[in-house]
């Protein structure tokens, strides 16, 4: 593993555990050049490659770089932990690896995304759902914008 600090690969494990959902493990490191700290983590590669039917119809290997910077994005200047961004990756690829298809539709994909991120972040949902449903105006965003408040209402009701 080279040192994302001094790009020496010369480190040692300070601490290894299980990530939250089990899927991952988080390791600790640190170079014993620079004795700079980073995280790494470790995760089973899928045998299977999963395939995203694009808009186009064109076909993409499922990237879960691009779905977690995706979610970055999102939640950009959000108070939302990047520990609860990976989880929402590993739950994602979890639920697609299960699933057992071997090609999946992007508005799967989108839908899932939204309803974590409703979960978690209701502006990030927001940001979201204008880029991924391709807001024409405000009319539309405003809709959706009211289904999100009208949501939280009756959320602060059952309370």
């Amino acid at each position: 593993m080279r040192c994302p600090f001094c790009s020496a690969d010369d480190d040692r494990v300070v601490d290894s555990r299980l990530t939250d959902d089990g899927t991952a493990i988080r390791r600790r490191r640190e170079c014993n050049a620079c004795g700079q700290r980073f995280t790494t983590y470790e995760r089973v590669e899928s045998e299977e490659n999963l395939r995203i039917r694009k808009r186009d119809g064109s076909l993409e290997l499922f990237d879960r770089r691009k779905l977690l910077k995706g979610l970055l994005i999102a939640c950009e200047k959000r108070k939302v932990a990047t520990e609860a961004l990976e989880s929402i990756a590993n739950r994602i690829q979890q639920h697609f690896q299960a699933d057992g298809r071997r090609e999946v539709p992007s508005s799967e994909l989108g839908e899932l995304v939204m309803k974590e991120l409703r979960e978690l972040d209701q502006v990030a949902y927001v940001r979201f759902a204008s880029v991924y449903r391709e807001f024409k105006d405000l009319d539309d965003f405003m809709s959706e914008l009211k289904s999100v408040i009208g949501d939280g209402n009756a959320a602060d009701r059952t309370r």
